[in-house]
């Protein structure tokens, strides 16, 4: 619709009553509310460029299945070690200018029909390198449902049918894919719901792809990527294969090694980590992700939450003996019998129907668990109660 001088009128995002004019010519304005998207994302776009291309399919299914792998398999590990999908962001850019220089640029027809296209049409774009790196990241998350896959065969050892993982696998994925079309309006649609971490990749994209030219006595985006990258990698050598034992250093365990409240108290692993440092980074990001891509009120607010509950209220609860706690092992993922022993499940199951033995239950020890896996599972349920609570308080009107 154009307006009385004949320009056309743009929405503002987020702002349906208000708008923006745009004259012919003239260039559209970035209206995002974030200050962090306004000053990352540029507006501009160019529809002629080709998206979904023979290059796009083959490296995006590609390495969304090798990201899929890889970090179900690393998430196995007791330090667990996540592969992001700037790491496809990075790899597919050098193989997709390879295709590009490669790959003949005739049309293919699809038999029987009267569609065609080339395996190249065109120099590696920005557009398919963003849509490879988006397949690549819906791959990069593990499937939670095959937590219960892997409990059934390794602790219960007992066969399940590939048919049933895989439908167990495809709903809770589809069920989280639903929600978010479900309430696309407030979660995608919205500008104020942005993705800190989506910002590093995107600055990733405009220093791998624009023309930039070096300031005076600086560098240029992409060198400074350059520069981190050949550092991290040359640097990681050494927590990886010269000197593990820096992946996680406690002074305090170090210097009481006798002690089990010194260890209670130092240790990374199974304890509070107080004087405990670590030198390697997948140590590091390894559990929340990396600190460099949130903002400081999100790391606030975390460390805040940290705080109470690791300082405060489960070593309150330890040593009050809350649940009879100190039987058992003050941080640990195991289940205890009520004389400190680990769970003895065989003894609870029937091993034919696979159900609870009420009677073998009755007559051997209530399940028990370390308070602060008893902590962590309580505040995993009340999250999902608090999620309702914030919405409706801070977007209930």
């Amino acid at each position: 619709m154009a307006d009385h001088f004949g320009a056309a009128e743009i929405p503002r995002s987020g702002s349906p009553e208000k708008h923006v004019s745009v004259a012919e010519g003239q260039e559209e304005v970035n209206d995002c509310p974030i200050e962090q998207v306004r000053l990352t994302v540029p507006i501009t776009d160019d529809p002629l460029v080709p998206v979904l291309t023979f290059r796009t399919w083959v490296l995006g299914m590609t390495s969304c299945a090798i990201l899929a792998f890889l970090n179900q398999f690393f998430g196995y590990r007791q330090n667990q070690l996540y592969i992001s999908s700037i790491s496809a962001q990075i790899i597919t850019l050098p193989l997709g200018r390879l295709m590009a220089a490669t790959l003949p640029t005739a049309q293919i027809r699809v038999p029987f029909t009267k569609l065609s296209f080339s395996l190249n049409p065109g120099p590696f774009n920005l557009k398919e390198h963003v849509l490879i790196t988006i397949f690549a990241n819906a791959g990069s998350n593990s499937v939670y449902a095959v937590n219960i896959i892997t409990i059934v065969k390794a602790f219960y050892h007992r066969d399940l049918h590939p048919l049933a993982a895989y439908l167990l696998s495809q709903t809770t994925q589809m069920l989280g894919y639903g929600w978010a079309g479900m309430f696309r309006k407030i979660l995608v649609d919205s500008p104020y719901m942005w993705w800190p971490s989506s910002m590093v990749s995107i600055s990733l994209f405009r220093a791998l792809h624009e023309k930039e030219k070096r300031p005076k006595g600086g560098l240029t985006r992409l060198q400074f990527f350059y520069m981190v990258f050949i550092s991290s990698f040359a640097y990681y050598l050494l927590p990886a294969y010269l000197f593990p034992s820096i992946t996680t250093i406690s002074f305090v365990c170090l210097i009481w090694k006798n002690s089990i409240t010194a260890q209670q108290l130092g240790s990374g692993l199974h304890g509070l980590g107080i004087g405990s440092i670590g030198l390697d980074w997948s140590t590091i990001a390894g559990f929340l992700g990396s600190p460099l891509t949130y903002p400081v009120f999100a790391i606030v607010n975390i460390m805040a939450g940290f705080f109470i509950i690791v300082y405060i209220v489960v070593p309150t609860a330890y040593w009050l003996n809350a649940y009879e706690a100190k039987k058992f092992p003050f941080i640990s993922s195991h289940t205890f019998d009520s004389t400190g022993h680990p769970y003895n499940i065989s003894r609870v199951l029937n091993e034919k129907t696979f159900d609870l033995d009420e009677a073998g239950y009755n007559g051997y020890s209530k399940l028990y668990l370390s308070v602060f896996f008893a902590m962590t599972y309580g505040l995993s349920f009340a999250t999902l109660t608090a999620t309702v609570s914030h919405v409706a308080l801070f977007h209930g009107k």
